[in-house]
């Protein structure tokens, strides 16, 4: 297994960190195995897999280079640069288009377990990258970036609640699967047989996506990421349903969305964050429906969750049946 050793300050100050760029690399991955883990993803996939497998089709280098670099164990380095925070797509994809052409060859021929083929043997690697990557972001996340980055917040959200209650550890062990605490200042990162890796005292951040993937990377021995796959409830909002046209007539849209939403226990934290509405109009829905019987509040610990009663279960399920017209199907 792959472990960092991490000690206590380094852990206090890590922190969660939102990146376009990482988020693009993870839907590219999605694209390059092309099987999707849930609904959501076979929905995005249906809609984005031919146009990536013609454009891949007609520049066989990129093709072979996407081969190359997403190896079995080990993904090629200068693909995935260390997630920053605030850092734009253009600013991230501007660090995969100045990796030298020997340092982006080097790479592949680690993430390859054997030689470069000699289809790779030059120097545009890193312009080709970028440029695929380029296409990715445009053609199937930007579109859709606003929501989501609602649904990344909504999982930083839910995390960073988990770190003051139950502590790193309960983190650390539900990241994704291969991640878990060991002790004794010892991080499970996968479960690769790499050598272990010390970073304490080196920056660490966490960054969710959305695709049911993930990665760690590191900057020298400065700056370490762990990418992770977001909370599922949360990634599979990317397939939730469209709020049913006469549960809108009926609550207004927006509280209709709430009631929609809430098939499974959310917080009101995550509720602002994967609508986009504020604070006071969320708590003004929660409070109409609770006074109407269609949603409960529940405790987890000293959290407070919303969830759908019997009776808002019946009006969500009784929207589509009773003649409403669906909205528009959400987009991936």
């Amino acid at each position: 297994m792959g472990w960092w050793q991490v000690n206590a300050d380094t852990l206090a100050r890590s922190r969660f960190v939102l990146s376009p760029l990482a988020e693009t690399f993870a839907c590219l991955k999605l694209l390059h195995a092309g099987v999707g883990a849930h609904p959501g993803e076979r929905n995005w996939l249906r809609a984005h897999l031919p146009g990536y497998r013609a454009l891949l089709a007609s520049d066989p280098v990129t093709g072979l280079l996407v081969r190359a670099g997403l190896g079995r164990d080990w993904i090629a380095d200068f693909l995935t640069p260390t997630p920053r925070d605030g850092e734009s797509f253009e600013e991230g994809v501007a660090r995969v288009r100045a990796a030298r052409p020997e340092q982006a060859r080097d790479h592949l021929v680690l993430s390859l377990a054997g030689p470069l083929p000699a289809g790779l043997d030059r120097d545009d690697l890193p312009e080709r990258a970028a440029a695929l990557l380029r296409y990715v972001w445009e053609e199937t996340v930007r579109p859709d970036w606003d929501r989501r980055r609602r649904v990344l917040e909504a999982d930083v959200v839910a995390r960073t609640v988990q770190v003051s209650r139950s502590g790193w550890a309960a983190v650390l062990d539900s990241l994704r699967p291969g991640t878990r605490w060991l002790g004794e200042s010892r991080f499970q990162v996968n479960r690769q047989e790499y050598p272990p890796r010390e970073i304490s005292g080196a920056e660490l951040v966490f960054v969710p996506v959305t695709p049911k993937t993930g990665w760690v990377s590191w900057e020298g021995r400065e700056r370490y990421a762990v990418v992770y796959p977001c909370t599922g409830v949360l990634a599979e909002l990317h397939d939730r349903r469209p709020v049913p046209a006469g549960l809108g007539a009926l609550l207004g849209t927006a509280r209709a969305g709430v009631l929609v939403l809430l098939g499974a226990p959310m917080s009101t934290s995550q509720l602002v964050a994967v609508t986009g509405q504020g604070l006071g109009s969320v708590g003004r829905h929660l409070r109409v429906l609770r006074d109407a019987g269609l949603v409960e509040r529940r405790r987890a610990g000293r959290s407070v969750l919303y969830v759908r009663t019997a009776a808002g279960e019946v009006l969500v399920e009784a929207g589509p049946r009773a003649g409403a017209v669906p909205g528009p199907a959400p987009r991936p």
